[in-house]
């Protein structure tokens, strides 16, 4: 399939950004009008873009339907503050109940019966129940367009960071496992943080690796070993030796290669199977020597 914007419909479009472009991060906007209503409301044209200045940018679009602006984006044009309150499981329903469009003066705090608790530096007030709030200044609100589903970019500084203690581990950092996070999906569907939707990969910052391009041919076109694979093969520094690879031949797999001598091709079969199911098991130079061994036969 191929779409060219402009010759879909502005909601077909808009589907198939929100499917494609995911988990996204949702800000749950509070804000106040020129009387001091309350308004709340989440977003999930949303993310962090700066630490130093600490910047944010959400996005309350214009409405596909009828082109008409939401509370929060009238709001922050007004008082240019706002709080923006982190989702996490055990508020997404309340989240997405106060996503509903009430009229002008509804207090969606009262609505979705979350907390309104008061901020330090800006006048909306803060989400109880978010374990992580964000106040805000509005720098600039930068407007996309002038219809129907064109965004507003509601730049943000952060002026102040609540986080609550819970969600903290031993060393003060915030646990991805206690935070329990969602994230929006196309549609209805969401995505939830936690569990085995959760998992670790090193980052290359220390040492450089040595790249796809520098493995072997039967390694690099394996029709056994995975992209991901090939990602964490890749991410070593340099390839075990000679020495290293022939003694964990005579240790590990002397048994396999004695077995299979007569039938190569069903060996190095075997010998990258092996090696996938190390590299599940985050065993990295193990595979590298068990898919090396086949070049020492």
């Amino acid at each position: 399939m191929k779409i060219i914007p402009g010759e879909v419909s502005v909601p077909k479009l808009h589907g198939y950004l929100l499917g494609a472009i995911g988990p996204r991060p949702i800000a749950f906007a509070s804000t106040v009008d020129a009387q001091g209503n309350r308004n709340l409301s989440p977003f999930s044209f949303f993310n962090v873009f700066s630490a130093n200045p600490p910047i944010a940018i959400f996005s309350p679009a214009r409405r596909g339907r009828n082109n008409t602006t939401k509370h929060t984006y009238e709001n922050v044009k007004v008082i240019p503050e706002v709080v923006i309150n982190i989702v996490s499981h055990a508020i997404v329903e309340q989240m997405s109940l106060s996503s509903t469009e009430y009229g002008d003066g509804v207090d969606e705090f009262e609505k979705s019966g979350l907390t309104p608790i008061k901020s330090d530096l800006v006048k909306p007030f803060r989400v109880k129940e978010s374990p992580v709030q964000l106040e805000c200044k509005v720098i600039r609100v930068d407007e996309l367009g002038d219809q129907g589903g064109a965004g507003n970019l509601v730049i943000c500084e952060v002026v102040a960071i609540h986080i609550d203690d819970e969600i903290l581990d031993e060393d003060g950092r915030i646990d991805p496992n206690k935070i329990d996070l969602v994230g929006r999906m196309g549609g209805n569907w969401y995505v939830r943080a936690s569990g085995d939707a959760l998992f670790e990969i090193e980052k290359p910052l220390a040492s450089i690796g040595i790249g796809v391009d520098s493995m072997p041919e039967e390694v690099r076109n394996s029709n056994i070993l995975t992209g991901n694979d090939l990602g964490k093969l890749g991410n070593v520094e340099a390839l075990p030796d000679e020495t290293e690879v022939n003694d964990y031949k005579l240790m590990e797999l002397s048994e396999l290669h004695y077995n299979l001598a007569d039938y190569p091709e069903e060996l190095e079969k075997r010998l990258h199977e092996l090696a996938h199911d190390l590299l599940q098991e985050g065993k990295v130079a193990e595979a590298w020597m068990c898919l090396l061994s086949f070049n020492n036969e």
